[in-house]
């Protein structure tokens, strides 16, 4: 079928609410960027028509930055022994989990490195020591899962299960990237592969875990890599039905060894707008305003996103590549407002509080 073809058949199923090919979405990423963003609010109305925007107030906590992974395009990590490495103590934790709860916050997002030498008991205890308090943790990326396996010598299935009776309540989507292997070999070899990010939340998912599901784009990929990553992460919800929410957001190079130039605002528009009309079975997507800024993320209320994500009262990965937006549930209130929606505050879940 021709270019023209092609996309006019891709622009006929996305209207119809019916499901796309790769070929398709590839098509729709040519698309004048207002007719594809109205295609994907479109989209984004048959999951949820009511005129409401979600957010959460939380704060991400990186127990530790020290790491052996050696990501390309990381600015956060730091080697064993290095001046700037550190391992979180009780006390800085307990501070901070006081003070999320105090501004009204819900959870807490729990990551860090691929520490060579903590054990997975270590993990369980740090676990058993949050839920002192009465807060949901959604914690440890797959990357992190698979990497406590290997060190503990357990399965996937036994290492998710010991955190999840520990405190574990859901998964983030970290460390995804592009679920393609040449491209996570040549970034991040010492990291899990794709078919491993996968089965760690196929497991989760087994054992009652929600997790969410995320795509970091522009370090060099193609567009026919991202929907790759697109195709894999729709067959498993195809199959579990775990997934809560999408996150796509673009690579920041700054202080990174793989460097590069930013994904421009367009290039992010586009691709959370073919994301929305691809990944059908998903309900929720995220904006990723802290890296894009508050207009941008503004805007993409319009190209599918229906959540603003959250408050972030503390974020360090991004802003270690030199990006520091920063937004108060207040501003994140009247941005939604100003856009012409409701703000409702919700949990991990999706579900309404309050």
């Amino acid at each position: 079928m021709s270019g023209k073809g092609l996309t006019e058949r891709a622009v006929a199923k996305a209207v119809a609410g019916e499901r796309l090919e790769p070929p398709e979405a590839l098509a729709l990423f040519g698309l004048p960027l207002l007719e594809l963003g109205a295609l994907a609010h479109q989209a984004r109305l048959r999951h949820h028509p009511e005129p409401a925007v979600t957010y959460v107030v939380d704060r991400n906590i990186n127990y530790s930055n020290i790491c052996i992974s050696r990501c390309r395009f990381c600015a956060f990590w730091r080697e064993p022994g290095s001046p700037e490495a550190y391992v979180l103590s009780r006390e800085e934790l307990a501070r901070k989990i006081e003070e999320t709860l105090a501004l009204g916050g819900t959870q807490i997002l729990l990551q860090g490195g691929l520490h060579p030498d903590l054990p997975l008991t270590w993990y369980e205890e740090l676990l058993a020591f949050i839920k002192r308090w009465p807060i949901h943790i959604h914690g440890f990326s797959p990357p992190e899962v698979v990497h406590f396996a290997r060190l503990a010598d357990l399965s996937v299935e036994e290492t998710i299960a010991r955190l999840h009776a520990a405190g574990l309540d859901s998964i983030p989507g970290g460390g995804a990237e592009i679920l393609v292997e040449s491209l996570r070999q040549s970034r991040s070899p010492g990291k899990c592969s794709a078919q491993e990010w996968l089965e760690v939340m196929r497991t989760a998912h087994r054992l009652g875990l929600r997790t969410t599901a995320t795509m970091m784009f522009g370090e060099g990929e193609t567009l026919a890599e991202r929907t790759q990553h697109l195709l894999r992460v729709r067959a498993l919800q195809d199959e579990t039905a775990g997934f809560t929410a999408f996150i796509p957001w673009p690579f920041q190079p700054g202080h990174t060894a793989l460097g590069g130039c930013e994904a421009t605002a367009v290039d992010y528009l586009r691709t959370l707008a073919v994301s929305r009309l691809f990944l059908d079975n998903f309900a929720n997507f995220q904006a990723s305003w802290v890296t894009q800024g508050p207009k941008v993320g503004q805007l993409s209320l319009f190209f599918g996103a229906n959540d603003f994500g959250s408050t972030m009262i503390e974020e360090n990965v991004v802003a270690a590549a030199g990006v520091s937006h920063r937004l108060s549930r207040e501003e994140i209130v009247r941005l939604i407002e100003d856009a012409g929606f409701e703000p409702r505050q919700r949990n991990q879940a999706y579900g309404i509080i309050g």
